[in-house]
């Protein structure tokens, strides 16, 4: 049996919709905290804020754990498949560099939810962006530097 037997069904019934809001997760490999360095972590920071500016996704919220990444988006000009592929690829590119390694980063895939248009954003921003306080890492959310929210 599989490590991961959910991974390579990920992709099953994966449909990519052009103003649909999404939740996104990837995970490093191996589940290495790399971004418990938060300036590694203002890496993926750049590659969402590089999503927007090239029009492929509206970033809502997001947090940057220390061995993952949730990014609520409401997807533009992309697929999910090609606005992750270029993320990760970007970040990992980027993180190799600084952190003088090669080789795999990412663990292969990435979960998505489509979030419903009666969910409060607001509330699942929160649930996002409260990471950090249910993980144990900080007290209070600000204390917290890899995170952000439009409604903040």
């Amino acid at each position: 049996m599989s490590t991961r037997p959910h991974a390579k069904h990920l992709r099953t019934g994966r449909y990519s919709e052009s103003g649909q809001i999404y939740m996104l997760s990837a995970v490093t490999q191996h589940r290495e905290p790399v971004f418990a360095d938060w300036q590694v972590g203002r890496l993926v920071v750049h590659q969402f804020r590089q999503a927007q500016i090239e029009g492929l996704a509206d970033s809502l919220a997001w947090v940057v754990m220390p061995d993952h990444f949730h990014w609520l988006l409401e997807l533009k000009q992309s697929t999910l498949p090609a606005l992750m592929l270029a993320t990760k690829s970007r970040s990992a590119r980027a993180i190799n560099a600084r952190l003088g390694r090669s080789g795999r980063f990412w663990q292969k895939g990435f979960h998505d939810r489509a979030i419903r248009r009666e969910e409060d954003l607001q509330a699942v921003a929160r649930y996002i962006i409260a990471n950090p306080l249910r993980a144990g890492i900080v007290r209070r959310v600000h204390d917290y530097p890899l995170w952000d929210a439009i409604w903040v």
